[in-house]
């Protein structure tokens, strides 16, 4: 009898964390973050956009390889970066962070989807997050796939917001 309450009530338990996940799973993202993209995700979302796949093995590493190659590059003509505390999310995460250059998010990156220095398309990219971003002084949005907006003050990012439908 008590095995058989115990298997129930695991079986219950399993169950409510399963509708619990899959509820998550629908819906929207939206989010304002000190951390934005990989790169990697950016890069492998616009090879399924144009091929119908993910990326093989082969492509990753290759991908990979070129990554580095950048990075590397970057930090060899930028030595007083390359000691910053800023470098592990550039050189290791491959992630935009806040306080990023321009240049730094277009190496990971590449060009943006839609570029705009319009107040108007900028409150509408940032949703509801736009008067903190408007207090941060941003003057520049780009948009990335998967949602990905990252805002600028002169040259360096100032917020990033993520707002996606799945």
């Amino acid at each position: 009898m008590m095995r058989g309450v115990r298997t129930a009530t695991l079986a219950v338990a399993t169950l409510a964390v399963l509708l619990a996940a899959c509820a998550t799973m629908r819906g929207e993202v939206e989010q304002r973050t000190a951390q934005g993209p990989v790169a990697e995700d950016v890069w492998g979302y616009a090879v399924l956009e144009s091929t119908g796949r993910t990326p093989s093995f082969d492509e990753r590493r290759h991908w990979d390889n070129q990554m580095d190659q950048k990075i590397s590059d970057y930090l060899r003509a930028h030595p007083e970066f390359a000691n910053s505390l800023e470098v592990a999310a550039f050189r290791f995460n491959r992630r935009v962070t806040m306080g990023m250059t321009k240049e730094l998010v277009l190496l990971l990156l590449g060009p943006p989807l839609v570029a705009t220095t319009e107040p108007a398309r900028m409150e509408e990219l940032a949703r509801r997050h736009w008067p903190a971003i408007k207090a941060a002084g941003a003057t520049e949005a780009w948009a990335y796939p998967l949602g990905w907006r990252i805002y600028f003050k002169d040259a360096r990012v100032v917020d990033i917001t993520q707002y996606l439908i799945r």
